[in-house]
Parts: C-alpha cells; structure tokens; sequence
C-alpha cells in the first residue's frame, strides 16, 4: 500500500508526550501543510483551547470554525470565571509581587533559601501561603498564555522553594514558555536542569523515569531543530544510553529525528556506526523512510533500494513540524535540512559503496553525481581525503582502486557486549512493566 502524507506523520505519536501548549504549534504546521481539513484542525484546537484559560483564541476560532460572529454561552461564561480567578490570584500574590518589582528589596536576596525565607518574613511578612500563590498564579498565566509573564514568575519561585517536586514543576512550565516563546539558548539551558534532576532524583520507580526522560527528549525537539547547535545536541543526548534505551522501550518514533541529526552532522559520524546497530535491533518494531534509508545504505548495501527511500525522506522531512520548518526571528521560514540532508544522504551512499567494491568506475560515478569527467575525480579524491578510504585513482584506467580493511577483533567484541547490554536493559524494562501491571491488578 502507498505511504501517504498522513502515515508520515508522527503527531498522534509525539502529541501525548507534549504539554498541551506545545501541541499547538504542530497543528499550525500541519494546517499550514494543508495534511489535514481545515476544520477537523479546528476542532482539534477547539478541544485542546477547552483544557486552558485561552478562552478568547477558543472563541475566535469557534467563530472561524462555524462563520458565526457570536460564541457559545458556555464559553462566555467559562470567560468571566477565568477573569475572576485571574484577580483572585493576582491578589493572593501581590504582596510578592510587589517585592519582586522593588530592584532594592530583591537585591536582599542570597543564595540560601532559607536566610531568604526568614527575611521575607520577618521584613515583609510574606510566608509560605504567598510563595505558594505565586506559583498559582504563574501556571495560572501560562494556561492563559501569557509565557513571558509565567516565565519570569517561575523563575523567581524556584529561588525561593525548598520543595523538590514544585521546584521540577516550575521549571518544566519555564521550560514550555521559553519554547513557546521560542527563546532557543536560554529553553536549551533550561532542557539541561531538567535533566541534571531527572538524572540525579529518585523517582517512585524506574519506569517513572523513563517516562520523564521521554517526556524531555519530545520537548527537546523544538529546541534541537532550531538552535544553531541544535542538531549535534540531539545526538549527545538521545545517544546517551538511558535514553537510547528509552527510545528503544517506549518511542521508536524517535528514531527518525536521531537518524536524521546523524545524516546532516558530519561531525558525529564517528557514533553512527553505533546507530547503525541499533536501527537493526529495532528493525521489526518501527518503520520509517528516514531509519530506512540508513539501513538500506549500511545494512542491507541496496543502494537502488536508498535512492527510492531518498524520496519517500524528503517527503517526511517537508511534511514533519520540527524537520519542515524552523524559527527564525519569531518567524517560521524554510529551513534548508532538505537540500542539506538530501546531499548528505547522496554522500552516504557513494561512500559506502565505495567500501564495499574493489574497483569503481570514474565514468560511472561521474554519471550518477551528474559531473564531467575532471570534476567527478576531484570529487573521489575530495571524498577519499575526508572519509579516510583507503583507496588510489588509477588515472590511467579510469578507476578507483578500494584497499580491503580487516574487522578489529576487540572492537568486534565490545560491539557485541554493547548490543547484549542494550537488550538485557529493554528485557528489564519490559519485566518491571509486567510486574507492576500485576501489582496494580
């Protein structure tokens, strides 16, 4: 059956491991693709709008959805409730608020949360009640939609919170505003919080865990597609073994956007042939033209069978909302990963085959990277320079003489114990699973 523009689409899959927020700018993407009907978008949004105070946006595109100029009763009135609790907690925070403004008082600060505890309270009688509204009222903002007012909020209560769990809440909604808001360098320091507690916290168990480092790698992407840096940090994070492993376990999906961060960064390629095993673990569990076309290059050597992946890949990637299009000055533009990775890709399957054959012909290479004959050797000798092949140009024949390379017995060996440990770690995964599942019944 052929693949359509919809079967590429990973949303249902990436969507549930999203704040809800974050969920909106794939449905402008997608409705800007045009991958689905204008109205079912809508209604997606209406549902999504219905679950935060952005009454007013749920109201425009009632009125958009249903070309009427009047909103449903139930939405005038959801209105008045979220502008009355707005000004019950705008109160209930005041008193920090007005604090946090004063430019002398916050300079009375220190980095010891309970010294700044103490002298809230005994110089301005603000107690643990304020401090906990101001938290209420920043999530409160950010389900409004005001990301720049939550973010500085959040901030400020995690500096004076000696409450782990509330102090990882706070910076997961400072994390989501600066996304939203699409401050790249600042959310990528705040992605790195996140994981350093993640990494260090003892969770209730392990597959709560997991969960968050899932949850962190599906936020990330809005980050790694669009920092300039952004396409080797994806591979420093999701290459790392507890998240590759929950990868592995829980989203396979994944897989395509470190697939395609290998594809476009020269400077990774040391680690891809690591990858490359992982793909052929994970080959039965999830298909993907991008995981695909890696595996027709370096697993199965069918370079007719990459050409035509290389198609299906441009597809996915104009139609995919963090490889089609990135931010740029607080607007989306084309990104150029297409034409980038498609060269990339054309480079991986000439280099590859020249691996695997002793002999190639100039003429034929020449041909297929649509060169003259001059430019087509300057090519190979530019190719065997930088990927290191140990290979000569006979000029004379016209060819391009490949050096047989012997496989490193110890290398062999530790890629073996590598891809036990990584099995051995999704067997435990699966079996704590179960057995939770039995503990639950």
């Amino acid at each position: 059956m052929a693949e359509t523009k919809e079967n590429y689409d990973l949303t249902p899959r990436v969507a549930p491991n999203l704040d809800r927020h974050l969920v909106f700018p794939i449905l402008e993407f997608l409705q800007e693709r045009q991958l689905y009907p204008d109205e079912q978008i809508l209604k997606f949004k209406i549902e999504l709008l219905n679950k935060t105070n952005m009454v007013d946006y749920a109201m425009d595109i009632h009125k958009s959805l249903y070309h009427t100029e009047d909103a449903p009763q139930d939405m005038v009135e959801r209105r008045a409730e979220v502008v009355a609790r707005l000004k019950s907690l705008e109160e209930a925070a005041a008193p920090l608020v007005t604090f946090l403004l004063n430019p002398a008082a916050v300079q009375e600060l220190r980095a010891d949360k309970q010294y700044n505890l103490q002298m809230l309270k005994e110089r301005y009688q603000i107690g643990p009640d304020q401090i906990e509204a101001l938290y209420q009222y920043a999530k409160f903002q950010f389900e409004c939609g005001n990301y720049s007012g939550a973010a500085d909020y959040l901030y400020q209560y995690r500096t004076l919170c000696s409450n782990l769990e509330r102090s990882l809440s706070a910076l997961w909604g400072k994390l989501a505003s600066e996304i939203l808001m699409q401050n790249w360098d600042i959310a990528f320091e705040e992605l790195n919080r996140v994981k350093d507690i993640i990494d260090s916290k003892s969770f209730a168990s392990p597959l709560n865990q997991v969960q968050n480092r899932i949850w962190l790698m599906h936020w990330g992407l809005y980050i790694f597609f669009n920092h300039d840096n952004g396409r080797t940090q994806i591979i420093d994070l999701f290459n790392q073994d507890k998240y590759l492993n929950a990868i592995q376990t829980s989203a396979p999906h994944l897989l395509r956007y470190l697939a395609t961060a290998f594809i476009v960064n020269k400077r990774k390629r040391p680690q891809l042939k690591e990858f490359i095993k992982v793909i052929q673990q994970e080959h039965y569990s999830y298909k993907d033209p991008i995981v695909e076309f890696l595996a027709c290059v370096f697993v199965n050597y069918d370079f007719d069978g990459a050409q035509k992946k290389m198609k299906e890949c441009e597809e996915v990637i104009v139609n995919d909302p963090f490889l089609g299009k990135r931010v740029e000055n607080g607007n989306f533009s084309t990104v150029p990963l297409r034409d980038e990775f498609l060269e990339n890709a054309r480079l991986f399957i000439f280099e590859t085959y020249c691996r695997i054959h002793q002999r190639i012909d100039m003429g034929v290479l020449a041909e297929k990277l649509n060169l003259n004959y001059e430019e087509a050797e300057r090519w190979i000798v530019n190719l065997i320079r930088t990927s290191k092949l140990d290979a000569k140009i006979d000029s004379e024949a016209g060819t391009v003489i490949m050096e047989p390379t012997q496989p490193n017995v110890h290398e062999q060996l530790i890629n073996h114990t590598k891809a036990l440990s990584g099995r051995t770690y999704k067997l435990v995964t699966q079996l704590l699973e179960h057995t939770q599942g039995q503990a639950a019944r």
